[in-house]
């Protein structure tokens, strides 16, 4: 059975949290990708950023429906995740958009459970990391192509 790192990308494109989303955009354009790894100065991977995340960043922000009771204004939607959604609406850089504590894959993992991460996570972006560096990404087109 095939591994991670038999179908794996070796060149990665990564991005950092103080990447403008403008120059994110234009990476996923120019080089054709739905996700990239965002590292941190030591180029361990702590996310994901992919065009979903763009995607989401224009949709219309949900306001939390209030309710007043004797006095007392309750929020019935969390506070937390109004504010969390309205970083992400108004975010100028990857790392207000980014999905941090991302899954990751070592290079001696078979495809099988790779898909199987995507399909049960819903997620299309894998980096592929050994002894905490990235070596590798792994995107639904590598799986496809690794289990033909």
């Amino acid at each position: 059975m095939p591994t991670a790192k038999d179908i794996m990308t070796t060149k990665v494109i990564t991005a950092s949290k103080d990447m403008p989303i403008k120059e994110l955009s234009e990476l996923f354009v120019e080089y054709k990708i739905n996700g990239l790894p965002v590292v941190d100065d030591d180029g361990e991977v702590i996310g994901v950023v992919t065009q979903g995340n763009l995607i989401e960043q224009q949709k219309n922000l949900h306001i939390p429906t209030v309710i007043a009771l004797f006095d007392a204004v309750l929020f019935i939607d969390s506070a937390k995740k109004f504010e969390e959604d309205a970083k992400k609406l108004t975010g100028k850089l990857v790392g207000d958009i980014y999905h941090n504590n991302p899954v990751t894959v070592a290079p001696n993992t078979e495809v099988g459970e790779i898909a199987t991460l995507m399909a049960e996570k819903d997620i299309h972006t894998i980096p592929v990391v050994d002894a905490d560096k990235l070596v590798g990404i792994i995107g639904k087109i590598d799986v496809i192509r690794g289990m033909s």
